[in-house]
């Protein structure tokens, strides 16, 4: 059990060493994870300003209690993101899984964000 704190508390301050916090560090790991699945490098600066733009993008987006149920805002969203993927040219190519995964965190971060 006090493992499982400590297991908590660490990724909790995780991303600390990064200079982002604990929702930055989620998108940056949904990020970091695509590079490695679809295999092309994406420097390290530029993965962590990504997860930072993606963040306020997002925190923009959904700050409406109702903003899962609502296609406007969905779509909104979709296209900043869209924009924002392209604007820092990831993924080297395109894939509509990239947007879906990010796409997911945004809703799980927002989930699980207290009000």
């Amino acid at each position: 059990m006090v493992d499982m704190i400590y297991s908590v508390r660490d990724e909790m301050n995780a991303g600390d060493e990064l200079g982002i916090d604990i929702e930055e560090k989620g998108f940056y790991d949904a990020l970091k994870m695509l590079a490695v699945k679809y295999d092309f490098d994406y420097p390290e600066d530029k993965l962590i300003e990504l997860a930072q733009a993606v963040k306020v993008i997002v925190d923009d987006k959904v700050k409406f209690v109702d903003w899962n149920h609502r296609d406007d805002i969905k779509s909104a969203l979709k296209v900043e993101l869209i924009l924002i993927l392209a604007k820092f040219k990831f993924p080297p190519i395109s894939r509509d899984e990239v947007y879906k995964e990010i796409f997911e965190q945004a809703q799980n971060v927002k989930a699980n964000k207290k009000v």
